[in-house]
C-alpha cells in the first residue's frame, strides 16, 4: 500500500463509480481498477461490492476511508510545508465553485490571476456544496467558491459577498405584475428546480420547512442554463441568486425578489486551514475585488 493507491481508493470510495473517479484522477478506467485490485491484495481484504453499475464500499472500506483521509491530508501538508521551506510559491490552484455562482465569478477571476501570476496553473471544477466540502477535506481542492457558511466541521470561510433568492417566472406568469412575492405565496407555485443535491434547493427546502411547507417540485434539472432556458417555454417557476440574472439575462424571464421573508445568501471563499492558505485567501480576495460589489439585481 503507498500513497498513490490511497488517492486512488479515496476517489473511487467517493464516486462509487469507477468511471467518475478515473476522470476525477485523471486516469484510466482499467489502471485505476488494477490499482484497487492491487490495493485490495495487499490488505487482503475486499474494499468494494459491485450493485449495477455502482459500487458499494464495505465495512472494510469505511475503515480504511477514514484513516486514509489523515494521512493524505498530513502528505499534503508536508510537502507544502517543503515547499515554503525551498521559498517556492505553488505551482497550481485548484477552486471549487458552485455553478450558481460560477458565471459570475470565475472569467474575471480566471484574467486577473493570468495577469497576476501567469506561470499559476487554475484548476477550475463547477461541483456542488456537499463535494466542494468533501475534497477540500480529502485536500482535492485548495480553496471553495460557495455559500456560507460551510457544513462539514473543520472547514472556514471568508465572506466575499452578499445575495438574495430570487424567484424567476416567464414573462406570462400569472405574478408577472407583482413587484414583490412573498415566501408563502412562492411556496404554492410549481417549480422547475435544481436537484436535491444543489445547496440552492437546499436552502429554499429549509425556508419551506419553517413555513411547514415543501417545494411544489414539477420538474428537476441539474443545470441552472438549462432551467433557464425551459421556463419561458412553461408555466413554472424556479429559484436562484439574484446575481445570476447579471449573466443570464433572458427576455423571456422575470425575476421578482422574494420577501416575507427575505432570503439573504452568503458567499465566500471556503479552506481547511487559514494559517497555511493565508496568502493564497488574499490573493483571491484582491483578485476578485470589486467583481462582488452591486446589487444583486434588481425586478423586472
Amino acid at each position: 500500500m503507498d500513497f498513490r493507491q490511497l488517492r486512488y481508493f479515496v476517489a473511487l470510495y467517493e464516486e462509487g463509480h469507477v468511471g467518475r473517479a478515473a476522470e476525477r484522477l485523471s486516469l484510466s478506467q482499467p489502471a485505476l481498477s488494477q490499482q484497487i485490485r492491487q490495493l485490495e491484495q495487499s490488505l487482503d481484504v475486499s474494499l468494494f461490492q459491485r450493485t449495477g453499475k455502482r459500487l458499494l464500499p464495505t465495512l472494510a472500506a469505511h475503515t480504511l476511508y477514514n484513516h486514509a483521509l489523515p494521512l493524505l491530508d498530513g502528505l499534503e501538508r508536508a510537502r507544502e510545508a517543503l515547499r515554503n521551506f525551498r521559498g517556492q510559491s505553488p505551482r497550481s490552484l485548484a477552486i471549487g465553485v458552485l455553478q450558481t455562482v460560477n458565471a459570475s465569478l470565475v472569467p474575471l477571476l480566471l484574467e486577473r490571476l493570468r495577469e497576476a501570476q501567469p506561470h499559476l496553473v487554475v484548476q477550475i471544477y463547477e461541483l456542488s456544496g456537499l463535494d466542494i466540502e468533501r475534497r477540500l477535506l480529502t485536500g482535492n481542492l485548495d480553496i471553495g467558491i460557495g455559500f456560507l457558511p460551510p457544513r462539514q466541521p473543520g472547514l472556514h470561510s471568508l465572506q466575499l459577498y452578499e445575495d438574495e433568492l430570487q424567484l424567476v417566472i416567464p414573462e406570462d406568469h400569472p405574478l408577472k405584475d407583482f413587484r414583490k412575492v412573498s415566501l408563502a405565496q412562492a411556496a404554492e407555485l410549481p417549480m422547475l428546480l435544481l436537484g436535491e443535491e444543489f445547496r440552492i434547493r437546499q436552502i429554499w427546502q429549509e425556508q419551506l420547512s419553517l413555513l411547514g411547507r415543501r417545494p411544489q417540485v414539477q420538474a428537476e434539472l441539474n443545470h441552472m442554463a438549462g432551467i433557464l432556458d425551459s421556463l419561458p417555454h412553461t408555466r413554472l417557476a424556479t429559484v436562484l441568486p439574484g446575481r445570476a440574472r447579471q449573466l443570464h439575462a433572458n427576455q423571456g424571464l422575470l425575476w421578482k425578489p422574494l420577501s416575507e421573508p427575505r432570503v439573504p445568501l452568503r458567499v465566500g471563499l471556503v479552506f481547511r486551514d487559514a494559517q497555511r492558505q493565508q496568502p493564497t485567501l488574499e490573493l483571491l480576495q484582491s483578485m476578485l475585488e470589486g467583481a462582488v460589489s452591486g446589487p444583486p439585481g434588481a425586478s423586472s
